[in-house]
């Protein structure tokens, strides 16, 4: 598996539609219809993106797992997978980013079996999310947390999922979503904010913030 190139350049050639053969969609599109190679070679395409939110969200991690096996576990994941067949750029990113969250959370659910009694230990997870200074998140209460905001509103839920265990930018969400840039930041801020309520096991059935005083709603 080749390192990323984070764009949609790469190998030259045309296909008779006039997609680009080098682009990640045109490299899906090859593999589907046969090419061996083609899957790892779009894969490499947003390998740096998966190899940074890999090593954020090990870094409070003493468990062995490294940021270089978390990526090949998500890729060996969805590329074994027959009913993974991503058809451009967008769904690569929603799919590989929902691969890694199932790696971690069965990961560390595993670990939480061997040690009982321990789990609940904080585990890695990014300060970002909720601006905990150095403070580290339960990964599998977060995980309960995000499938509770996909039941109220699935597009921020990606936005986290995409954002934060893919480590995909604010710019390739929205396309990958067909927004603005304005919306994913938005839907990021409040998202957080339900999060942090989740995660505090605070009162989930208040109406989220920000809809009123927001004009790009």
């Amino acid at each position: 598996m080749a390192n990323g190139q984070g764009d949609e350049t790469g190998v030259s050639g045309q296909t008779n539609d006039g997609e680009d053969n080098g682009t990640v969609t045109g490299l899906l599109k090859r593999a589907g219809a046969g090419d061996a190679d083609a899957f790892g070679l779009a894969f490499s395409h947003i390998y740096d993106d998966l190899k940074r939110s890999a090593r954020r969200q090990l870094r409070f991690d003493r468990s062995g797992l490294t940021t270089i096996s978390l990526v090949n576990e998500t890729y060996l994941r969805v590329s074994r997978d027959p009913s993974f067949r991503p058809q451009d750029r967008p769904h690569l990113i929603g799919l590989t980013s929902r691969a890694m969250r199932e790696v971690l959370v069965e990961h560390f659910r595993a670990r939480s079996t061997v040690k009982r009694g321990s789990a609940n230990q904080p585990v890695t997870l990014s300060d970002e999310l909720v601006g905990a200074g150095n403070e580290s998140i339960d990964t599998l209460a977060l995980d309960r947390a995000l499938e509770q905001l996909e039941a109220v509103d699935g597009r921020m839920a990606k936005v986290v999922e995409w954002r934060y265990f893919g480590g995909f930018s604010e710019s390739e969400i929205a396309e990958a979503l067909g927004v603005t840039d304005r919306t994913v930041q938005r839907d990021w801020r409040k998202a957080r904010a339900f999060l942090q309520v989740a995660l505090s096991g605070g009162d989930l059935d208040r109406p989220m913030r920000g809809d009123a005083d927001d004009p790009d709603v």
